[in-house]
């Protein structure tokens, strides 16, 4: 199998896990999401942790710490991040996976509408055409509920802002990841000990506990998956396979967690896979030819 290849087969890997992880929060929801967050935050630094050192690369780790500005932006993009795995366990757990869903949809046209406001990048036509029909569903939902889809607005924003952080970082994915994780966990492991070991969920139940370092592991192995995709594939590529994501968030809260779509739902939603169907496809026209072999 080719390079590329196994690059797509990783993105796919990447994809489902996010994709069903709502299941795995699901059973999570008698712990509250910030003792949720704060394990999930423990345990992924200690695994990559361990990937850095069996890679013989955890002096990578200070160095991307190193200097006023990498501090700086390790410290928002952690910030960012952890703002996102919050907002996820939260509407997982209060059965809100189809905001979720929509968030994680829309976020390719935030961080577009982040790059024209940010970096000043131009836009296409097409693209200001799909910006502009997500507006419109986000719209239709906010007359439609009588309130803002806050949840998918926050995890688009969130995430947008954090690839804005890691696209001025020096350092690779895993280890840009590992240092930020490595900023919040003195934070993560503060909270556990105040709520102590009455209050705390962890160690009375041995699923429980388990589910709880098992946060680690589903949280390290995609971002590592994506990492070794990103370096493989074309974005292009990428694009287009992360959208399997949203679509198994999806698929996971209305036939296993059973949620309610409501006609707003039904519109709005439409709406945005016509975005990201001319997203995509002014992306891919826009895309480089492969190198000849």
């Amino acid at each position: 199998m080719s390079e590329a290849g196994k690059g797509v087969l990783a993105m796919i890997g990447a994809c489902i896990i996010w994709g069903l992880s709502p299941i795995f929060y699901k059973l999570l929801s008698d712990v509250p999401p910030l003792e949720v967050l704060a394990h999930r935050t423990l345990w992924s630094f200690a695994v990559f942790g361990l990937v850095l050192a069996l890679q013989r690369r955890i002096r990578a780790l200070p160095q991307a710490l190193a200097g006023r500005r990498a501090l700086l932006l390790a410290f928002a993009a952690a910030i960012m991040i952890s703002g996102n795995w919050f907002l996820f366990i939260f509407s997982v757990q209060v059965g809100r996976t189809v905001e979720s869903a929509l968030g994680y949809y829309i976020f390719p046209l935030v961080a577009v509408l982040i790059g024209r406001v940010v970096l000043k990048e131009r836009l296409g036509r097409a693209q200001i055409l799909a910006v502009g029909l997500a507006a419109v569903a986000v719209a239709i939902l906010t007359l439609g509920l009588g309130v803002a889809p806050w949840i998918s607005l926050s995890l688009a924003t969130t995430f947008g802002i954090y690839g804005l952080m890691k696209r001025w970082t020096k350092a690779g994915p895993v280890v840009s990841v590992t240092a930020e994780v490595a900023l919040l966990a003195p934070v993560a492991l503060g909270y556990l000990i105040w709520l102590g070991a009455e209050q705390g969920a962890f160690g009375h139940d041995a699923v429980q506990s388990t589910l709880l370092i098992m946060a680690g592991p589903l949280t390290a192995l995609p971002l590592i998956l994506f990492s070794y995709a990103a370096r493989r594939t074309a974005m292009s590529t990428i694009g287009l396979v992360q959208y399997l994501n949203p679509t198994l968030q999806f698929g996971v809260a209305v036939l296993i967690l059973a949620e309610v779509i409501t006609l707003w739902h039904g519109i709005a939603f439409p709406i945005i896979w016509v975005a990201l169907g001319i997203y995509s496809w002014a992306s891919l026209r826009r895309a480089p030819s492969p190198a000849p072999t």
